[in-house]
C-alpha cells in the first residue's frame, strides 16, 4: 500500500463524529505511515525520525500484531469467565501475562508512540499503551474511554455499573482518588488539586491526536521540519478541520518554502476557524498576503 493509500485509509478510519473509532486499526495505520517515512528517510541517507532496527523496513505486516492483540483479548475473556469481571483483570493479562509496561527509561524514544513498535517491544507511552487497554476492554464488552487528565494519559472502565480509573503506564494499576491527587501533583506541581474536568471523557479522535502529537512534538524539538510536516499531515488525516492544526501546517509549509501548500492551509484555516482567536485570524490573513505576493 502506498503512502497516499495509507493516509486515505487513516482518513476513512477516522471519519464520522470521532467519539468511537477502531482505535487499534487507526493506530496501526499510523504505524504503517511511520514505517514508510523511515524507509524513505533511509533511502535518502538521512537520519530517520524513527530509530532504525531489524523490525523497521519498507513494509509492515499487521497480521501478527492483530493476532497478538486478539490473543490478549481472548485471554481476558477466559480470565473473566473463570474469576468474574474486575478492572484488575486488565493488568493481570496485559501487564503481567504479556509483560507490557511504561517506558520510563527512554521515555522520549519515538518508538514509544508507534503502536506497532510498542507491541513488538512491549513498552511505550501512556497513550499508546492505553489504546491497547481500551481495545481489549471494549472487546470484553466493557465501556472504556480516555480521560482528560493532564500530562499523563489515563482511562476509565465501567464494569457492572462501577467506574474505575486505570493507569496503563504503571502496569494497569487501578487508581483511587488519593493516588490520582498524588499523580496530578507529580506531573503538574504540588499546588495542583483534582477537579471534575480532569475526569472528562475524551473522544477516540483526540486519543489518536494525542498519540501522534507525541511524535510531532519530538520532531519539532529536533527541528526536523520535513518530518514534522508529515506528522502534522497525519494529524490532519485524523482531524481534517482542526483550526490549530491547519494554522501550524501553514507555518510549516511556509518554513519549507512550499508556498502554494502554505496558502492552501491558511485559506482552509480561515474557512473553518469561525470564532477562533481574532489575533490568530489576523496573523493568518497577513501571512496569506505575504505568501501570495511571493508568487508574483
Amino acid at each position: 500500500m502506498s503512502g497516499a493509500d495509507s493516509l486515505a485509509r487513516l482518513r476513512d478510519l477516522c471519519a464520522g463524529d470521532g467519539e468511537r473509532l477502531d482505535l487499534l486499526e487507526a493506530a496501526l495505520a499510523l504505524s504503517v505511515l511511520h514505517r514508510a517515512d523511515s524507509a524513505d528517510e533511509q533511502a535518502l541517507g538521512r537520519v530517520p525520525g524513527q530509530v532504525p532496527g531489524p523490525a523497521l523496513g519498507p513494509s509492515l505486516d499487521l497480521a501478527p500484531l492483530r493476532q497478538h492483540v486478539s490473543a490478549m483479548a481472548q485471554a481476558l475473556a477466559d480470565l473473566v469467565h473463570r474469576r468474574g469481571a474486575a478492572p484488575e483483570s486488565l493488568a493481570e493479562i496485559i501487564a503481567r501475562a504479556y509483560a507490557y509496561r511504561g517506558d520510563s527509561e527512554t521515555y522520549d524514544d519515538l518508538q514509544n508512540a508507534d503502536l506497532a513498535r510498542v507491541i513488538e517491544r512491549r513498552k511505550g507511552l501512556p497513550v499508546a499503551l492505553s489504546i491497547l487497554y481500551l481495545h481489549i476492554a471494549r472487546a470484553q464488552g466493557w465501556d472504556a474511554e480516555g480521560l482528560a487528565f493532564p500530562a499523563h494519559f489515563l482511562i476509565r472502565v465501567a464494569i457492572d455499573g462501577a467506574r474505575h480509573v486505570v493507569d496503563p503506564f504503571y502496569e494497569g494499576a487501578v487508581r483511587e482518588a488519593a493516588e490520582l491527587r498524588e499523580l496530578l501533583q507529580k506531573v503538574t506541581g504540588q499546588a495542583a488539586e483534582l477537579s471534575p474536568a480532569h475526569f472528562d471523557a475524551v473522544s477516540d479522535r483526540d486519543v489518536l491526536l494525542r498519540l501522534e502529537n507525541n511524535i510531532r512534538l519530538r520532531l519539532v524539538g529536533r527541528e526536523d521540519w520535513p518530518a514534522a510536516a508529515r506528522s502534522l499531515e497525519r494529524m490532519l488525516a485524523i482531524a481534517p478541520d482542526r483550526p490549530e492544526l491547519l494554522f501550524e501546517m501553514g507555518q510549516l509549509h511556509a518554513r519549507l518554502d512550499k508556498r502554494r501548500a502554505a496558502i492552501g492551509s491558511f485559506e482552509r484555516f480561515l474557512v473553518v476557524s469561525g470564532d477562533a482567536d481574532h489575533g490568530l485570524r489576523q496573523r493568518a490573513t497577513a501571512l496569506l498576503q505575504e505568501l501570495r505576493r511571493g508568487l508574483n
